[in-house]
């Protein structure tokens, strides 16, 4: 599965009329108003993706907040999206695709290939003086299907035993325990590395190249031959590391329940500060 399009190879595409899906998934944590975003400028013919209804299932707190969606209803969800066999599907958000890579891994999870990430989102499409529309746009039905499990994910009692390298995909404040504006318990699972997101992406929101994240990667004890695992707050952030490893050469196990999940499990242990503070349940 292929990991990034620019502005200029979209807008080839689209040029000569080579049949592309386009999703515009547009969540930031906090702002609620993604839809309303989207109706007021999006990439012409993009259909809005909804994280809280598509892209996750609802469940206990012990599942996380933001449960991987049941594969019959991601099955319609593609549908809905006018996704067929065989297309190539294009991704973007206004947040340096940090809500788009959800939606670029779940497609990848359920099987389905050609998926892309805009490289920069709708901030380099605005750079690039590019026409936007405004208003719905309703697809029609395609015929695509999903079968769950192209791609790894681990569990709490895997993510608790992890032999190889587990990065965690939060803002290095949240790793330490310093800060918690959202879960239960503070700080991260015992073992993890701090890996933040943002960390991947230059000044202008486009990926590094594949060898500045591989020499990124390494320092953080990746390498090839070594399992990775990742996880963030609630496995939407984790799939955009994943897309970062898949640009250097590594495959990696998502953590969708992640500390979500691990901190509303009471008997779970806790690590804080920089690596090594251990706090037993």
């Amino acid at each position: 599965m292929s990991v990034l399009i620019t502005v200029a190879q979209l807008q080839q595409r689209l040029a000569a009329g080579q049949r592309t899906v386009l999703l515009d998934v547009r969540w930031v944590l906090g702002d609620p108003h993604g839809h309303d975003h989207y109706l007021a400028g999006h990439l012409p013919g993009a259909v809005f993706v909804d994280m809280n209804t598509e892209l996750a299932s609802h469940g206990e707190p012990r599942d996380g907040r933001h449960p991987l969606p049941a594969e019959a209803d991601f099955q319609a969800t593609v549908h809905r999206w006018g996704i067929n066999t065989a297309d190539t599907v294009v991704v973007y958000d206004d947040a340096g695709s940090a809500a788009a890579a959800r939606a670029w891994w779940l497609l990848g999870y359920s099987g389905i290939g050609n998926v892309f990430l805009l490289d920069g989102g709708l901030a380099a499409w605005r750079a690039a003086g590019l026409p936007q529309r405004t208003g719905e746009v309703q697809a029609q039905a395609g015929d695509a299907v999903v079968r769950f499990g192209a791609k790894g994910t681990l569990d709490e009692k895997e993510a608790g035993q992890w032999p190889g390298v587990l990065l965690d995909a939060r803002a290095g404040g949240r790793y330490r325990g310093e800060t918690e504006p959202i879960d239960p318990r503070a700080g991260h699972i015992p073992g993890a590395v701090s890996a933040p997101t943002l960390e991947n992406l230059a000044a202008d929101k486009t990926f590094l190249s594949a060898e500045a994240l591989r020499a990124h990667f390494a320092a953080l004890g990746v390498a090839p031959g070594v399992e990775i695992g990742v996880y963030c707050g609630s496995g939407v952030s984790a799939a955009h590391q994943i897309a970062a490893l898949e640009i250097a050469g590594f495959r990696a196990s998502l953590f969708p329940g992640s500390w979500s999940a691990w901190s509303n499990r009471a008997e779970l242990p806790v690590e804080t500060g920089p690596g090594g503070d251990r706090v037993e349940p």
